[in-house]
């Protein structure tokens, strides 16, 4: 090392230039995700009908919102809720791991060539007045410009810092490039991104180390190699105590990378002798192009080489780590709270499959007179109550936010489901009884059919119709009672029916009222905002 004396002002800089980064991340993120984030999801699940079509949802996912963990979950989520099979959500979270190489072409691009650091203090500023004062889109787009800007301030302190050190490091200082020195800058990238949680952070940090000449291209590239390698750490952590799926997507991010890894460390020499050739001059007039561009290129060749065979991986997974759970706790995975939205499509697929399940218990009690079995009593008592318990732990304190109107009618729907499987499971006798009394045949008939008329409406997605079919239900058995009721204590008055049956039969009416009332309600909800 050279002789020059350490600075501990510089140090402090440096480290303010990463927290700064870190900040505008987070803030941009936010943004992203408040202004795009649920309709990226439903973009993602309508783009992915294969493993190739996955991927690239996923690297656009991905740098759309500048954040693989809100792509990886949302990916999680759609396994749980039975709209993905494992397979294709492969796809995905191996595209998603390509797009998170944007965030160095930025800090290459704009950082370095446009230098942004000079334009980013008006535009922190205007990003700052519009999230106080503006509404709606513009109030989240200020939200995200605010955090675009201060990743180019972070940029630009980090860079005047690692310039003030450029002195105390010759890179001529360093070990020979050899497979051990790579392998342990490898090792100093993952723990880089440990320290730092954010492999995007370390990227930039690299890129400002080769673009001051503190650091040499292979040195630069092996510890960009191990940054991509330190991500899988936090998804491996955020699976403890998961779900299967969860678990396996972890295990999944963490095979690919460390394959990508070898791949990558091989690839350093090749990608070098490819840029000599056909640019000479590159990594000494554009270092950091050359790096992103290596970053990018070891990533996009790990996607072409797995995704052919990634329903193989998808079943070398699933062995290593078998099926445990029931359908209801792989769909609602608690890893999924960490983004809304992937939680309340969960939810509100777990809800409309109960609600499908009783529908056919209401059925069979009123054609067959065959009460549900113990088992099917506690089977939905337990998923109703984690569904319950799952929609309690989202949180969406802001009104503006997406989402909020949304679990808050997912929340109604889930407590009229509890209250038709109350009178699945404890009111039995009293479908029979309606099914059995002539005067309330029609009432009863009309809840019969409507029900197949309801579940052909769900599957088709239609919630309009199914909410106007459970409405039309629902005011004609009301409408009806106070005729129905008279109709029953007229035939006691003429001896045709004694106290104790008219009284059962009112009963029975009520359960007819409940039952119509709580599918109107849900089917409401439903189309509303639930679904």
């Amino acid at each position: 090392m050279a002789s020059s004396g350490f600075s501990w002002t510089l140090l402090a800089q440096a480290l303010g230039g990463v927290g700064v980064f870190l900040l505008g991340m987070l803030v941009m993120t936010e943004g992203l995700k408040s202004l795009a984030g649920a309709s990226v999801n439903r973009w993602l699940l309508r783009a992915t009908r294969s493993h190739w079509s996955g991927a690239l949802s996923g690297a656009l996912g991905t740098a759309l919102l500048q954040s693989s963990s809100a792509t990886t979950v949302a990916a999680v989520g759609f396994v749980g809720a039975g709209l993905l099979d494992f397979s294709q959500a492969l796809g995905i979270i191996f595209g998603a791991n390509l797009g998170t190489t944007i965030t160095g072409w930025m800090v290459a691009l704009f950082g370095f060539k446009l230098q942004l650091g000079l334009l980013a203090m008006p535009m922190v500023f205007i990003g700052v007045m519009l999230r106080l004062f503006a509404r709606g889109r513009w109030q989240q787009t200020g939200h995200a410009m605010a955090g675009f800007a201060l990743i180019f301030i972070g940029i630009d302190l980090l860079q005047q810092a690692m310039a003030g050190y450029g002195p105390l490091f010759d890179p001529a200082d360093f070990p020979p490039d050899s497979w051990m020195t790579r392998l342990e800058l490898l090792g100093i990238g993952i723990l880089v991104t440990l320290v730092t949680q954010s492999s995007s952070a370390g990227v930039a940090a690299t890129l400002t180390a080769l673009h001051t000449g503190s650091i040499e291209f292979a040195q630069a590239a092996a510890l960009v190699i191990g940054m991509d390698v330190g991500t899988t750490a936090t998804a491996a952590l955020a699976t403890i105590g998961g779900s299967v799926g969860a678990r396996r997507t972890g295990l999944s991010h963490v095979i690919f990378n460390l394959l990508t890894a070898i791949g990558a460390l091989i690839w350093i020499d090749i990608y070098n002798r490819l840029l000599a050739s056909s640019f000479p001059t590159a990594i000494a007039d554009d270092p950091e192009i050359a790096l992103v561009g290596f970053h990018s290129s070891f990533n996009l060749l790990g996607v072409l080489l797995v995704l052919p065979f990634s329903r193989q991986f998808a079943r070398w997974i699933e062995r290593l780590i078998p099926e445990s759970a029931s359908a209801v706790e792989r769909a609602l995975d608690r890893a999924l709270l960490k983004e809304p939205q992937a939680a309340l499509d969960a939810a509100s697929q777990v809800l409309r499959q109960l609600l499908d399940q009783l529908l056919d218990c209401v059925d069979d009690l009123l054609e067959l007179d065959r009460p549900p079995e113990k088992g099917d009593i506690e089977r939905w008592a337990h998923s109703l109550g984690r569904l319950q318990a799952f929609l309690d732990d989202i949180h969406i304190p802001d009104p503006r936010q997406p989402g909020q109107q949304r679990l808050t009618a997912l929340l109604h729907a889930a407590d009229h489901l509890q209250r038709l499987f109350d009178r699945c499971a404890e009111d039995a006798r009293r479908a029979r009884v309606a099914r059995r009394s002539p005067i309330l045949a029609e009432a009863e008939r009309a809840l019969d059919e409507a029900i197949e008329q309801l579940q052909q409406a769900m599957e088709e997605g239609d919630w309009t119709r199914m909410e106007m079919l459970a409405r039309e239900l629902y005011q004609g058995v009301e409408g009806r009672s106070d005729a129905l009721r008279d109709a029953l204590y007229l035939d006691v008055a003429a001896g045709e029916l004694d106290l104790d049956e008219a009284r059962d039969q009112a009963e029975a009416l009520r359960w007819l009222q409940r039952v119509s009332r709580h599918l109107y309600r849900i089917a409401h909800y439903l189309a509303q905002r639930a679904a």
